[in-house]
């Protein structure tokens, strides 16, 4: 036994394998941009590559305290984490079947056999220690059945790995997106309120020269009604804006204190966005990564599946001292061994074995479609998301432009109002004009600084050092 046992466990280490080989769909998308990948923050073409490091790519500092509270407090993250640790535990246990499980063994057995049914006519007082090392159960790995499993147990580790880096790249882009809302609303809830005031004070001056016979009761209606509509609105934007400094503690998962008073315009909010990248950067996305492991899990279940059609060679062994009492267990003459291999061949098993293949082949059907749409819509993002880059910035160009169209329109209209040439009518829309193009403005930048934050995520390249440990 000595010398066979060492031997039937390396072949069964180095058996063979029936998983069929691997190989890597192609990826059913073009090899290039639908639009050109090369815009920058200012919209302009650029050739520097996006960084990865999210302190670099949001600069500020109170986005950065935001995002470091949601990595830290974030349940969903938490969560994530804790699948990864799952994960690698059931590899674990996969790896382990790979080799013998070895116990150490100390009994004692003792028997009292009546006369009647001793051979020796007598009542017969027994017992027995042993002391004894033993490999219980241990598969003969010849069809690589256990190997394979093993394969599919790492895969599935790595893909649940993947999933928790492609997790934290969206926290961090919802967190940023979720910020940049929350600003929006800010402005555009000061701006009504501004608005409100200045309604009101035109509501009191039309109401004191109506008074003097300079205003008809039209014109007071008409003011009336233009400071109610930006007092409806102003209590709106108030309710919007709690509802994103609501949803902003939540992605956070704790309650940061949220400072006021930020602005979109201003400089260093977000890092230029850069992007000069072939098509074939999505298969490094952790997503992509994610669902291409799964089909490597797959693929290795089916070679697991068909192993199963073949005999299992079994082993149990033991080795140790036995002695009929405990003063003798180790005394000279009391070494005892057992060796009992098997091998169980599947006869008849109603179809089981068969279905269980070609469940494994459904399944890896399943983990291609699975992983090739992964691709596409990561393709559709990352185009959506050039395409929105280029024509954002211009439409945010036309509407800064007509904000100041507006705001010089509204000053003539206030000097002809007060010099008697223009109606108040003509004043309130030029007000309403200018209010909604400020309105406007502030969405389309919103807009346009989230394609930022929304590339940092589409791209999918994890910060440095965020990779999976075995």
């Amino acid at each position: 036994m000595r010398k066979t046992l060492p031997l039937l466990i390396t072949l069964a280490m180095a058996g063979c394998s029936f998983t069929p080989d691997y190989q890597r769909p192609e990826a059913p998308v073009p090899t290039s941009w639908p639009t050109a990948a090369r815009v920058g923050a200012d919209g302009t073409a650029k050739s520097a590559a996006m960084t990865t490091d999210w302190r670099a790519f949001f600069p500020d500092p109170r986005l950065q305290a935001l995002i470091a509270a949601a990595l830290e407090h974030n349940r969903d993250l938490r969560i994530a984490v804790a699948r990864v640790d799952e994960a690698r535990a059931l590899a674990g246990i996969a790896r382990a079947e790979r080799f013998p499980t070895v116990d150490l063994a100390a009994q004692r057995a003792a028997s009292l056999t009546p006369a009647d049914l001793s051979g020796a006519g007598r009542q017969l007082n027994s017992q027995r220690y042993d002391v004894n090392l033993a490999v219980a159960s241990f598969e003969l790995d010849f069809w690589g059945r256990v190997k394979s499993l093993d394969d599919a147990g790492r895969a599935n580790f790595l893909a649940s790995d993947y999933a928790r880096q492609a997790f934290r790249l969206s926290l961090i882009a919802d967190v940023a997106n979720a910020w940049l809302s929350l600003l929006e609303l800010g402005e555009r809830r000061d701006l009504a309120q501004a608005t409100m005031k200045s309604r009101e004070e035109t509501r009191m001056l039309i109401a004191r020269r109506r008074d003097v016979g300079l205003a008809g009761d039209l014109d007071t209606l008409q003011a009336d009604g233009a400071f109610q509509t930006a007092r409806a609105e102003t209590a709106n934007l108030t309710r919007s804006h709690a509802a994103a400094e609501n949803a902003l503690r939540l992605l956070v998962g704790a309650s940061p204190a949220l400072a006021d008073g930020g602005k979109l315009a201003q400089p260093g909010l977000i890092a230029d966005v850069a992007v000069d990248l072939p098509a074939e950067i999505l298969l490094v996305r952790p997503d992509i990564l994610a669902a291409e492991q799964k089909l490597i899990a797959a693929n290795a279940n089916i070679g697991a599946a068909r192993a199963a059609f073949l005999p299992k060679i079994v082993l149990t062994a033991a080795a140790g001292t036995a002695s009929a009492g405990l003063s003798g267990l180790f005394s000279g003459g009391s070494g005892a061994w057992s060796f009992v291999p098997a091998l169980r061949l599947p006869l008849f098993d109603a179809g089981r074995i068969a279905d269980n293949v070609d469940l494994a082949r459904a399944r890896k059907n399943i983990a291609v479609a699975e992983y090739e749409k992964t691709i596409q819509q990561a393709f559709r993002e990352i185009a959506d998301l050039l395409a929105a880059r280029s024509q954002l910035a211009e439409q945010l160009q036309a509407q800064e432009d007509n904000v100041t169209a507006q705001s010089r329109r509204l000053v003539l209209v206030e000097a002809r109002y007060k010099a008697g040439v223009s109606s108040h009518l003509e004043l309130l829309d030029a007000q309403r004009e200018h209010f909604a193009a400020q309105q406007s403005a502030l969405t389309v930048r919103r807009q346009w600084l989230s394609t930022a934050a929304s590339f940092y995520k589409a791209l999918g390249a994890s910060a440095e050092g965020d990779r999976p440990k075995e």
